[in-house]
């Protein structure tokens, strides 16, 4: 098939990846009115169109933490990744080393923190969770520093799993799910081979790492939920910020209180963010609730955004609201899917090319010349 965009991506992923794979990256929590949201708010945002502003040499460079990007993007940190694509985290890794823009990795990767750090020439930016388990998050922490992660990105919105109904209809969970998976994985014998045979071991790599054997995803569900903390309050973060000297994000943020809150806490830097409409169903979407926490806080502390990208015009419209860069989740997950990382850098090629043809039609030359001022 034909692609030139995610929605074409999104479809190569449909057709080779099993069904449960596939609704776990593209559901999301409840009803999923969220999720529609994000893509829908973001998609009515109005940009105004300038003419004959002489915006031929054009700057897509961005700077954050004291490392300069050439585009104002990066790759969020999305769970079981490697499941995707044979080692898939690393792909996506060289992927944004390819292109000079950071990658995130998760928590809950397929690959461990080391075996992506050797892959890549650049430092990765690294995710954790608030879990109970604080040994874990102590040692993970010193693993990412001991790799030399400039990074650290803290995900506050998921004290509890949402309720994520796709799953347990697609075999991610639910009765017989381990077998539901095995035959759908034999119904798609292209993912099959890539990745159920030659892109083992198929466990948590971090979590493996640390507890001395493999986490398969049948712990995944149980080890997550058992270990997340409902409890967890700002004060209980405060050994975090003692223990990671380096650039702290805190990703999740929907309200511009918990955006002055976070910069109090000592934080260099927000995501605005619903986990992709993957927890509070009815939450406000990422275009709704970002130019208030950008009104609070922004030139305080840098802002990233995410939630229902799915083009470079989105990211434009997210710099536009106020955003300093734009994280892309599902996007080039499905890519990754689809094409490995060769299907992330023409992800990213098209995305780039969507912002120019952006920056030129409203007059724009920099990313820094990116704001209010454009929206219609």
């Amino acid at each position: 098939m034909i692609i030139s965009s995610a929605t074409d991506f999104r479809e190569a992923a449909r057709r080779k990846l099993p069904p449960f794979l596939f609704h776990y990256l593209d559901g999301g929590a409840g009803a999923e009115q969220t999720l529609r949201a994000n893509v829908d708010d973001l998609q009515q945002v109005k940009l105004r169109q300038r003419v004959l502003q002489g915006s031929e040499q054009l700057d897509l460079s961005t700077t954050w933490f004291g490392r300069q990007h050439d585009l104002p993007i990066g790759l969020a940190p999305v769970g079981l990744t490697g499941m995707y694509a044979r080692r898939g985290e690393v792909q996506a890794a060289r992927a944004a080393a390819s292109r000079n823009i950071p990658f995130i990795q998760s928590t809950v990767s397929v690959c461990p923190l080391a075996e992506v750090a050797r892959q890549v020439s650049q430092p990765i930016w690294f995710q954790l969770y608030v879990l109970k388990d604080r040994g874990f998050m102590r040692d993970v922490l010193q693993r990412a520093k001991d790799l030399g992660a400039s990074t650290l990105v803290f995900t506050v919105d998921m004290p509890v799993p949402g309720a994520r109904y796709r799953d347990a209809h697609s075999g991610m969970s639910g009765p017989n799910a381990a077998l539901r998976r095995i035959m759908q994985a034999m119904l798609h014998p292209t993912w099959a081979l890539d990745v159920g045979v030659f892109g083992r071991p198929h466990d948590l790599g971090n979590i493996s790492a640390y507890r001395g054997h493999a986490t398969g995803l049948e712990d995944y569900i149980g080890w997550l939920g058992a270990n997340f903390d409902p409890g967890i309050g700002w004060k209980d973060l405060e050994w975090i910020r003692e223990e990671w000297q380096g650039p702290m994000v805190i990703k999740g943020i929907l309200e511009a209180d918990d955006a002055r809150a976070a910069q109090r806490f000592g934080a260099d830097g927000i995501v605005v963010s619903n986990h992709g409409g993957r927890q509070l169903d009815g939450a406000l979407s990422t275009a709704q609730a970002l130019p208030a926490i950008a009104d609070a806080v922004k030139g305080q502390m840098s802002i990233f955004a995410d939630s229902g990208v799915r083009t470079g015009t989105d990211v434009f419209r997210l710099l536009a609201l106020g955003a300093d860069g734009v994280l892309i989740g599902r996007a080039f997950v499905y890519a990754l899917a689809a094409q490995g990382q060769a299907g992330v850098e023409k992800l990213l090629a098209i995305m780039e090319k969507d912002i120019r043809t952006n920056m030129v039609l409203t007059g724009v030359k920099s990313i820094r010349d990116i704001g209010p001022h454009l929206l219609a």
